[in-house]
């Protein structure tokens, strides 16, 4: 006599009924019930099981990556900082004393304003979160508030993803596009700064604004406009919205390990402005010093807006790719959950089917 029997394994979510059993044991605490559906065979769940494995280590390998590179690059923004706050104020405090003297100074003239030079500052690489999307829609909305009011602008691109996003849009007039290098440098800035001078000096623009993610911690960075020109009337860099984007108390993060896994030390650096003396005596031409101080003003604050972003961009790379790997081990585990029922299951039915088969031959 015969028999034809068939078995289907399903996954089954068995809920803990004793809360003893999860107190004693911490793997139960961590599993969480009831466990998504996962409709795959056992090779294919091996097979994704593998490819998770894969992705887990190139993410876990970014997110190392990012948080070496971040050290440094946060040095130089708190290194940059005071030097770009002291220069701005020095100039003021200079043109201050020269606005009773016949001394022309091209880049503190204030024009009507007609047309708007927008620097745009993006990051270099993708796998970064939020961050580039962040710096195009505040670029969007300062463009569409230019149009509203009446104000021609032009772009100034830097980075490689804002110059494939400005190249992708259709009717929008950039000046240049700048490749950036893997760590801001002087020379990169210089480039900015010879344009953006040359465009407020022949006239064609009346304001030059720059727009960065300004750094404030490793998991936040704030996308602000710095007007750059023409040069501020407080001694302190302002945003276009009138709030000082100067920082008087650094809060500096350094990366450590504890107990076998990063962790994040504060400390708090107070940066110390001085005090200029009402009455200044030139004893050079007071036109030469202007000349020589105001391309190193340029330059130092395209620098410090450089040097900001790219630690926000590595800030933002690191926690995205943090996310992305506890994401990966958590549906590592869930994946060998499964494998481990689908394969359990077809051990079953495979000794069902002996047992029915020798029960059918007695």
């Amino acid at each position: 006599m015969a028999s034809s029997l068939s078995f289907t394994s399903h996954l089954v979510n068995f809920p803990i009924s004793d809360p003893k059993l999860a107190n004693r044991n911490p793997t139960f605490q961590s599993l969480k019930l009831p466990l998504p559906s996962i409709h795959c065979g056992i090779r294919e769940l091996r097979q994704r099981i593998d490819t998770i494995k894969n992705i887990q280590k190139v993410t876990e390998a970014m997110k190392l990556v990012a948080a070496a590179k971040i050290r440094r690059a946060q040095e130089a923004v708190i290194s940059t900082r005071p030097f770009a706050e002291t220069l701005a104020d020095m100039l003021y405090n200079i043109t201050q004393q020269l606005q009773f003297e016949d001394v022309d100074i091209p880049l503190t003239e204030i024009r009507p304003v007609k047309k708007v030079a927008l620097v745009v500052i993006a990051g270099e690489r993708g796998l970064c979160g939020g961050f580039n999307n962040g710096i195009f829609k505040k670029a969007e909305a300062r463009m569409a508030e230019l149009t509203n009011l009446g104000i021609g602008y032009t772009l100034v691109s830097v980075g490689k993803k804002s110059n494939a996003y400005f190249r992708r849009k259709k009717g929008e007039f950039v000046d240049r596009f700048v490749e950036g290098e893997s760590f801001p440098t002087a020379k990169e800035a210089q480039v900015i700064a010879d344009d953006v001078f040359s465009l407020f000096i022949s006239e064609e623009v009346d304001k030059v604004e720059l727009l960065y993610a300004k750094f404030v911690s490793l998991i936040k960075s704030d996308p602000v406009i710095h007007s750059l020109l023409p040069l501020t009337s407080k001694g302190e860099v302002f945003d276009v919205n009138g709030r000082s984007v100067d920082v008087d108390e650094d809060e500096f993060f350094r990366l450590t390990t504890k107990g076998g896994k990063l962790t994040v030390v504060r400390d708090h650096l107070r940066v110390k402005r001085g005090e200029f003396l009402p009455n200044l005596e030139f004893e050079q031409d007071p036109a030469q010093i202007l000349d020589a101080l105001m391309p190193l003003y340029l330059n130092s604050q395209i620098l410090r807006a450089l040097q900001e972003s790219f630690a926000s961009e590595l800030a933002a790379r690191m926690n995205a790719m943090s996310s992305a790997t506890d994401n990966a081990v958590e549906l590592r585990r869930d994946l060998s959950i499964a494998y481990n029922r689908e394969r359990q299951a077809k051990i079953t039915g495979e000794i069902l089917e002996i047992v029915a088969g020798a029960d059918a031959l007695t």
